[in-house]
């Protein structure tokens, strides 16, 4: 029996690679996709059962061609797990400039739309599939200073429960995890005077999704599930 497939997007970022090592665990073939190709080089190497797919998501037409030539040769997903994404602050949403409302909307949003459009049809032909993506805690009401961020996450959030009722008669799941702050490298040096203790743990995000993917979550269609930590 073949190990089943499951495509993982920011693959080479903190959390994308906690959930990998989940997937692999299991005995998984994992297609890591990120923009950065050197860094998924120095995440994965040349690790077996891992297929490492450089490519920029925002870019509709590239994406298309890539994953489709990769799932050509593996079989369709079992899973999708839509982890790539961005935050940043901003000014009040009167000065918040086109530049980032775009960069904001193309990172959280045209990233799962176009890993999407090349992933979900095969999915549909099998007639089975779990699809997770992450949304934000943060973005269930408008925060200040983080509107393009917000509005960028809630509509992720929309497009999981669209997608769920558009494809719960084909077999697939759609559902979304909601974190609030991740304790992650980064956030830590951005943000040194914090507790990291009161953020979420990547394993516990990381063990939200996995259980999004499996089977035992084959009942739960358009959730969109709070994983705060102890903040």
């Amino acid at each position: 029996m073949s190990s089943p497939v499951v495509v993982v997007t920011g693959a080479a970022g903190a959390l994308g690679k906690a959930v990998t090592d989940i997937f692999l665990a299991q005995g998984a073939t994992v297609l890591a996709v990120d923009v950065d190709e050197g860094a998924l080089s120095r995440v994965y190497g040349d690790q077996e059962h891992v297929r490492r797919v450089p490519v920029n998501l925002t870019d509709a037409i590239n994406t298309q061609e890539m994953l489709t030539a990769v799932l050509n040769q593996t079989g369709p997903a079992a899973v999708l797990c839509n982890i790539a994404g961005g935050f940043d602050m901003g000014p009040t949403v009167h000065e918040t400039d086109d530049a980032m409302w775009r960069r904001m909307m193309d990172m959280n949003v045209a990233t799962v739309i176009n890993v999407c459009r090349a992933v979900v049809p095969g999915m549909q032909a099998a007639g089975r599939g779990k699809v997770v993506n992450v949304a934000a805690a943060s973005a269930t009401t408008g925060k200040g200073a983080m509107g393009a961020y917000c509005a960028s996450k809630s509509a992720v959030a929309r497009l999981t429960e669209s997608m769920a009722a558009e494809l719960r008669d084909a077999g697939i799941n759609v559902n979304a995890v909601a974190p609030s702050i991740l304790d992650t490298p980064a956030n830590r040096a951005a943000m040194p005077d914090a507790d990291p203790g009161k953020w979420v743990a990547l394993a516990d995000l990381a063990a939200v999704i996995d259980f999004l993917a499996s089977p035992r979550a084959h009942a739960v269609h358009g959730a969109v599930i709070p994983v705060v930590g102890l903040s």
